[in-house]
């Protein structure tokens, strides 16, 4: 594949998305569109396009094909043509580490500006984030992480050593590997772990759940928080709902393969009155992993950076605040309410945190931004809050 070619796929995607679909699903479906295009065509174009969206809007003011090759000079620890064409002077320099990288970068470029990559201000973020080291991660793709079960664990770890794939023992049941690793077909039987990012992993240490409580998973999506309380607490019993009844039924199937049987599950919209449907529920504990930006996930959908519209954060906080306010009749007195995002903005963060303390009186026991930039993993926030 000339590079005449590679850039000419790449200039083709970029001029038919619109950050409407997440990209990897605008490429499965532009690739079905372009059978023409073999298997490496669509491997160096989604490289491509990819790495251009990890600049977010830094250097925005220059020529997009001259940008793609920093781009991809800074994303990626192998050669590419683009570079060799247009930055043939750092080709040798690929596999350097980022920071290194980032100064070769700033030498030629004095415009570039790291904050540019994230491209709101920096006000926004929560406290404890690290400004730098957290922009500077978006030139790393995130890490594809299982939990497993215990004595299943070494089996495991086995196979995808054995498979070829670079795989790191985190301890605590979790393994890190290359995103991209193709699971479903080194370990087809997926009883024995649960693909489930580190940092959401980290969360269970704000659940304490106790022997034969009642939990109530309220956002539930597809129940990886919930397999994650089974898993802390088996015997507990358990309420999974959501908006979206495919999400419910994705649940089952994979609750099936973990052999959680015992739970009920609802359809509820959060934001309307669900008396009819839970009058008679109380709860020792409700997750709510709540509806956000996903800003703390943007290492692994890089276009977010160029289409996010950051009046959106006033929304979701508004969303956040309603659906929490909502849930709370259901909670019991001293009960633990557990409010979760992915989001590194502190309008859906802390200040959720305030409004909960401040309109329904909850105490707050602990929260923390999980600073999965640092491990090569989702961002996320946590709070853990009792009911008076």
């Amino acid at each position: 594949m000339k590079i005449e070619h590679q850039v000419r796929a790449f200039e083709q995607i970029l001029d038919n998305y619109d950050g409407l679909l997440p990209l990897h699903r605008f490429l499965v479906t532009y690739f079905k569109r372009n059978k023409k295009m073999g298997s490496s065509d669509r491997r160096w174009a989604s490289r491509y396009v990819y790495s251009y969206f990890r600049l977010g809007k830094a250097l925005s003011n220059i020529d997009r094909v001259e940008r793609l090759a920093l781009a991809d000079f800074l994303c990626n620890a192998t050669g590419s043509l683009v570079i060799d064409t247009y930055l043939p002077q750092f080709k040798e320099q690929v596999n350097l580490p980022v920071k290194a990288k980032l100064t070769l970068i700033m030498d030629l470029y004095p415009d570039f500006k790291l904050a540019e990559v994230f491209p709101f201000p920096p006000a926004l973020l929560s406290d404890s984030i690290d400004k730098v080291a957290f922009y500077t991660s978006f030139f790393t793709q995130p890490d594809l992480f299982i939990r497993v079960q215990k004595n299943h664990a070494l089996k495991i770890l086995t196979t995808l050593k054995d498979a070829g794939v670079w795989v790191y023992d985190l301890g605590e049941k979790t393994l890190a590997m290359p995103n991209g690793t193709k699971l479903e077909t080194i370990i087809p039987e997926q009883k024995h772990y649960q693909v489930q990012d580190l940092s959401s992993q980290k969360t269970g240490a704000y659940f304490q759940p106790q022997k034969y409580d009642y939990w109530w998973d309220c956002c539930a999506a597809s129940g990886g928080k919930s397999l994650l309380l089974h898993d802390l607490e088996p015997t507990i019993q358990l309420l999974v709902s959501d908006v979206r009844e495919t999400s419910l039924n994705n649940l089952d199937e994979r609750f099936q393969l973990a052999g959680l049987k015992k739970y009920q599950k609802k359809v509820l919209d959060l934001l309307l009155n669900n008396e009819q449907e839970l009058h008679h529920y109380t709860f020792d504990g409700i997750i709510l992993d709540a509806p956000c930006s996903g800003s703390g996930t943007w290492g692994r959908t890089p276009e977010m950076l160029h289409y996010f519209d950051k009046q959106k954060i006033s929304f979701f906080q508004q969303l956040q605040k309603s659906i929490a306010s909502n849930v709370l009749a259901y909670l019991k007195p001293g009960k633990p309410l557990v409010y979760i995002t992915c989001s590194v903005f502190k309008q859906e963060n802390e200040e959720v945190v305030a409004y909960l303390q401040e309109e329904h009186h909850l105490k707050l026991e602990s929260m923390e931004v999980i600073q999965g930039y640092n491990d090569k993993a989702d961002t996320m926030f946590v709070a853990r809050l009792l009911k008076n």
